[in-house]
């Protein structure tokens, strides 16, 4: 009886090295939709998904295949993750392979905020040049700012490196396992982050506890001037506390890559503010970044074909019940 061919079921496309890497391992499907029906309908004779959008719970109970939900990159908060150990799922990522990507970016973002990138472009194109360099007079530098770090894990670390050895900032922290600091970065409560920060970005992931962190009370103890980046998830901020701080121009501006709505409607507050960069969930998006994870996915995918186990695993209690509809070949 011939063998099945596996089936790779990806939400997106995959950089070519990853297409590359497993072609021949399987066949790889590139999802025709992103609701959750045809996602559903599509991975029922999957044998691995790869996840770069939002999956339904009910697509692991009807994939009587599927091995392994593979993250491409490093936030789980797409999988359903009582729904893949309920079916015996294995769940893996890609952690840290974009953290420079995403640093880079809040560094760029806080230099246009600090530049008044947006005004100055808009004004020159539409009144001129002596218009655009008005804005000059105003603008600050970045060097000798106060950093805030909230969440110490590989993007957070690289924000870390970036801004005090590149930027010469002052760098502070606050994280879950107050781990030893790295150098140059002192440990803060999240209170005295908010509150002595310049810039305060947001590396954290969604969990119950960062869910709101960036509360209404906290930002009402950010510093006048303050600008707060957000690289996390988007419900770690409160959006009408936001919004009415700038309204009220109690903070200097903000960065936003990430909204608890997604996409933003077009006729969101934050179109509205010329002190808002707001990016479409793409700061760790780049050509480096996107074949680092797309081969750190394809790899993942080739050990769980060969019957081996994820590096990368993130459910390990699901393993008994996975060993149960796979069994290994003796």
């Amino acid at each position: 009886m011939a063998q099945t061919v596996p089936k790779i079921l990806s939400t997106h496309p995959l950089h070519p090295r990853a297409s590359a890497k497993l072609a021949g391992a399987g066949q790889l499907v590139i999802a025709s939709a992103l609701d959750p029906a045809t996602l559903t309908r599509e991975a029922k004779d999957a044998d691995i998904v790869i996840v770069r959008a939002p999956l339904p719970p009910a697509l692991f109970e009807g994939a009587w295949k599927l091995r392994a939900a593979i993250r491409h990159g490093a936030g789980l908060d797409m999988i359903p993750m009582e729904a893949a150990a309920a079916a015996g799922v294995l769940v893996a990522n890609v952690p840290a392979v974009n953290a420079r990507s995403v640093a880079e970016h809040v560094m760029f973002t806080a230099l246009a905020l600090l530049r008044q990138f947006r005004r100055v472009d808009r004004d020159l194109r539409a009144k001129g040049w002596l218009a655009g360099r008005e804005h000059a007079n105003s603008n600050i530098e970045l060097a000798g700012k106060t950093i805030g770090i909230v969440g110490l894990g590989a993007v957070g670390q690289a924000v870390g490196h970036i801004a005090a050895h590149g930027f010469d900032l002052k760098v502070v922290a606050t994280t879950r396992s107050m781990q030893p600091a790295p150098e140059k970065v002192g440990f803060l409560s999240i209170d005295a982050l908010v509150e002595q920060s310049d810039i305060i970005v947001l590396c954290c992931p969604l969990t119950p506890e960062t869910r709101g962190l960036i509360s209404r009370e906290r930002i009402a103890r950010m510093k006048p001037n303050a600008l707060l980046i957000n690289v996390s998830r988007g419900p770690v901020v409160d959006d009408d506390a936001l919004i009415e701080a700038l309204q009220k121009r109690r903070i200097g501006g903000a960065a936003l890559d990430v909204f608890s709505t997604q996409p933003l409607p077009s006729n969101h507050p934050y179109f509205s503010f010329d002190n808002v960069i707001i990016t479409p969930h793409m700061a760790g998006i780049t050509e480096e970044s996107m074949m680092r994870m797309g081969v750190g996915a394809a790899s993942e995918a080739l050990l769980v074909l060969a019957g081996k186990l994820p590096v990368n695993l993130r459910n390990p209690e699901v393993v008994d019940h996975y060993r149960r509809r796979f069994p290994l070949d003796i």
